[in-house]
């Protein structure tokens, strides 16, 4: 496992309980000295659960796991035919691809987690979801924690205190464990998203579906379609009371690899009550709010606006514990036997296995992921 080195990431890849998980297939673990330190784990949680610590264990092994992609420096030193597990981004800003050129070139095997399908047998591999249910429980608290009012319904002998009025745009893993979660801290919740399965979903929750009377967009892997600029224009119209009734707003509706929706805009914040707050999941990908900063609070109108910069990274424990499920599963499902020994050997057969490669034996086999590389924007 490597140790975690870009700006504000605390999760790591494996946690100390799961280190047996490995070594029963078969696998030798090693981490990098430190390596746990993000998230409050010492060395010697690892070494007591079977691992080693070892100054070289990302230039020695076959294969690294990691939350974020390794730096360049340290694709360099990887050993001839090695692979990787991490989250490789390799959307619309193009973030990655000089790394992923660098995988290439040196011949490493890459699988990134965002690209692991989302089909019934893959969801315990799913890391997009898993860490979004790790953000969306965060949001609801920053949000609660922000607002200087009362959640709940308050009634004591001085009086009643009415509860908060919260309202969740964008209910996929993320929205609906805020919605959970503002419910369960005593709020009166509201939620909409633009995919018909979804209003059941919110009601489940304890919370009002928001009917807009508009077409529903229903996506490919449980996402919504992209909508047309006319179409959100007149969800945004339609939104405008609810988000101006709102005493807290969250926003969580994202698409990997593309850009955030713009939901709201800031004439819509400037509507809300003095005192309010927005909190938007989406602002590392543009932000489903206009004026959001990643990792500020702004102030837009009469309300703090909170932009998320890598919100699951905000709670290292419960991330990293998903996250290692996540990846432990993968190379579960990648092992198999090569002369007569548990060996990491993924079948490129594999549906799944197939759809989360992205570079392999010196060629980008993610087809979008190639066509940026080679200059063309599909």
């Amino acid at each position: 496992m490597a140790r975690e080195t870009r700006d504000g990431e605390s999760r790591v890849a494996l946690v100390p309980e799961l280190v047996g998980r490995l070594t029963a297939l078969g696998y030798e673990v090693a981490l990098e000295p430190g390596a746990g330190r993000s998230a409050l784990i010492d060395d010697s949680e690892y070494a007591a659960a079977g691992a080693v610590v070892v100054d070289d264990a990302v230039a020695t092994a076959d294969l690294v796991v990691s939350v974020q992609p390794l730096e360049p420096a340290a694709v360099r030193t990887l050993r001839a035919g090695a692979a990787t597990i991490s989250f490789l981004p390799t959307g619309v800003d193009g973030a990655e691809l000089g790394l992923v050129a660098d995988l290439r070139d040196v011949g490493a095997t890459s699988f990134a987690m965002e690209l692991v399908p989302r089909i019934s047998r893959a969801q315990a591999m799913d890391a997009l979801s898993s860490q979004s249910l790790v953000a969306g429980y965060r949001c609801a608290v920053v949000a609660a924690g922000m607002l200087r009012r009362f959640f709940p319904l308050n009634m004591t002998a001085a009086g009643t205190v009415p509860p908060a009025e919260v309202v969740v745009l964008g209910a996929g893993v993320a929205g609906l464990q805020a919605i959970a979660t503002a419910r369960r801290l005593g709020a009166v919740v509201k939620a909409y998203d633009v995919r018909a399965a979804a209003a059941e979903e919110i009601r489940s929750m304890g919370a009002q579906a928001i009917e807009l009377d508009l077409p529903t967009l229903e996506g490919a892997g449980g996402y919504a379609r992209e909508m047309t600029e006319e179409r959100a224009a007149h969800q945004r119209e339609l939104l405008t009371p609810h988000v101006a009734a709102a005493d807290a707003l969250i926003t969580t509706a994202a698409v990997p690899g593309r850009s955030a929706p713009l939901l709201v805009t800031a004439e819509m914040v400037e509507q809300m009550r003095p005192g309010s707050v927005v909190v938007d999941l989406a602002a590392d990908s543009g932000g489903n709010v206009e004026g959001v900063v990643a990792g500020e609070i702004v102030r837009i109108g009469n309300a703090q606006v909170w932009g998320g910069r890598n919100v699951p990274a905000q709670m290292p424990g419960p991330a990293s514990r998903l996250y290692a499920q996540n990846v432990v599963n993968l190379v579960t499902l990648m092992t198999g036997e090569v002369a007569g020994r548990a060996a990491f050997a993924p079948d490129f057969d594999d549906e799944i296995v197939a759809g989360c490669c992205v570079t392999h034996a010196g060629v980008v086999r993610h087809e979008p992921t190639r066509l940026r590389l080679e200059g063309d924007p599909a």
